[in-house]
């Protein structure tokens, strides 16, 4: 195998060799973007090696999950985007026999080991920036054609063998060119597009790019011709929002005048000297020319300046855009971030079933389907922050937190907390704690923290695991964001543990 990934190629051939002996496959998988991502790629993986397969989805893969997937009667479970965290309880029940785990993940193990695990933090690359759960599956997925390029090879010689004739059996498979380069999709690299899409969605590009082994993955889309890259602006809505609302929304990078104002956008707009308008409506940016962009980048740097906006916060107005060529100009799809928020869109509304028919290629109902949910997420999202903004968060000394009780859903409350932090009275400098109801007994807690606070010791995942597990929870995730379920009534307790934990790391 010659993977995007050398440190992870000798686990990912054993786990593929495992999912190749297997008569079936039960393909279990998040229900996020970075985990409908790895279903698809998985899903496409098996698909092309000819291995009967079964998909389905859990929100929180816990006790009752894993049993009932246990319950089932195949013998061979892959777990992708999630499965290490629970390794302890997957693990009482391999050793009963009743299945055997092929985990493709990248979040914090739990103290238990199985043959057949992929994960990067086994292996020294950190899972939380440099490799998301659609990469390891992406590993896993490269792996799996290798070994059965191997299989079909051997077997074909074996019976031209037989047959005492030789032919080359390639020659007519289009696994490998007249070149000798193998075949995008013969080798899994098509796959690298949804790779890039679920790191993305995992938030794992910081300081405006994907890094380490992301990177990798990149590198191989580009040379299969399924991802471009370039500097662009680092705003979301480039593909598919209106140029005025480009701006009014932009507000990562704050800019006086402009973010969070419908008119200063306008305004800004209508001074330059460019015809940003066809046939009465505003163009977008993926419709401008490069000299229009360069021209309207330019005007809005020097409107920064002049509002004292810190050169440190300037440059990250430009980041590296990550393209999907075969998808239309102006479609959600074309753009990695915007196809990433169209996945969580079926994924927090409970229809995962969309997001996959969407990762595989469904541009008929799929489609419709789920950008009508992208619609009522963006609503729900943008009534949340209003809601959030509006009632304002409660500051511990290293910690900010609100509780939303049934007024935002708890599938995407950690998504409102992220999006709110920088509007008034919410702080970036600290971890913002959202909780919303549950059920009758339990409590939904996330979190959201920036790269910068993680660079100085956050790590929201021991955070929200340790807290949690204090009050009789359980949590975790990753540095920058993170989760946890506490029996309602504990949150004050959870609350005082979560900030000490955090002032622990960040002094």
């Amino acid at each position: 195998m010659a993977g995007p990934v050398p440190e992870l190629e000798d686990r990912a051939t054993r786990c593929a060799t495992r999912l190749c002996d297997a008569d079936r496959v039960l393909l279990a998988s998040h229900i996020d973007a970075d985990g409908l991502t790895s279903a698809a790629i998985a899903a496409s993986a098996l698909e092309r090696a000819e291995i009967p397969f079964e998909t389905v989805f859990e929100k929180q893969l816990d006790e009752t999950a894993i049993a009932d997937i246990a319950a089932t009667d195949y013998e061979t479970v892959l777990f992708t985007d999630f499965g290490s965290g629970q390794l302890d309880i997957i693990g009482e029940y391999e050793d009963a026999g009743d299945f055997t785990p092929v985990i493709a993940d990248h979040h914090q193990p739990a103290d238990r080991e199985t043959e057949y695990h992929l994960n990067p933090l086994l292996f020294g690359i950190n899972g939380a920036s440099e490799l998301s759960g659609a990469g390891a599956s992406y590993v896993l997925a490269r792996a799996l054609a290798d070994v059965q390029s191997g299989n079909e090879e051997l077997r074909s010689t074996e019976e031209t063998s037989a047959d005492s004739e030789w032919t080359d059996p390639r020659s007519d498979g289009g696994i490998v060119t007249a070149s000798g380069t193998s075949d995008a999709r013969a080798d899994n690299r098509d796959l690298a597009a949804l790779a890039v899409v679920g790191a993305v969605g995992d938030m794992q590009a910081s300081s405006g790019e994907l890094h380490g082994a992301n990177a990798k993955i990149v590198e191989e889309g580009v040379e299969a011709g399924v991802v471009e890259t370039g500097t662009d602006l680092a705003l979301y809505g480039k593909q598919t929002r209106p140029l005025p609302k480009l701006f009014e929304y932009a507000t990562d990078v704050h800019i006086p005048g402009i973010s969070n104002s419908e008119g200063g956008s306008l305004r800004f707009l209508d001074g330059l000297d460019l015809e940003l308008k066809r046939d009465g409506e505003w163009r977008r940016w993926s419709g401008l020319s490069n000299d229009e962009k360069r021209t309207v980048a330019s005007a809005l740097v020097q409107r920064a300046v002049s509002k004292g906006v810190p050169a440190s916060k300037i440059d990250q107005l430009v980041s590296t855009a990550y393209v999907l060529p075969a998808e239309p100009v102006g479609t959600e799809l074309r753009d990695a971030s915007e196809f990433s928020t169209l996945l969580n869109a079926t994924a927090r509304y409970e229809r995962a079933d969309v997001g996959l028919g969407v990762c595989l290629g469904d541009r008929g109902d799929a489609l419709e389907r789920a950008r009508k949910l992208l619609r009522d997420h963006r609503r729900n999202l943008s009534n949340g922050i209003d809601l959030v903004t509006r009632e304002g968060v409660t500051h511990e000394e290293h910690l900010q937190w609100f509780d939303a009780g049934d007024e935002i859903r708890e599938t995407i409350v950690g998504i409102v907390a992220g999006m709110a932090m920088g509007n008034e009275g919410i702080s970036r400098s600290k971890p913002i704690l959202a909780f919303a109801a549950k059920n009758e007994d339990e409590v939904k807690v996330s979190s959201r923290g920036t790269h910068n606070l993680v660079r100085q010791g956050l790590d929201l995942s021991i955070v929200m695991g340790e807290a949690s597990r204090a009050v009789g929870g359980d949590g975790g995730g990753h540095d920058v964001a993170a989760g946890a379920t506490v029996p309602k009534g504990e949150e004050a307790a959870f609350i005082e543990r979560a900030d000490e934990i955090v002032g622990d790391q960040l002094s």
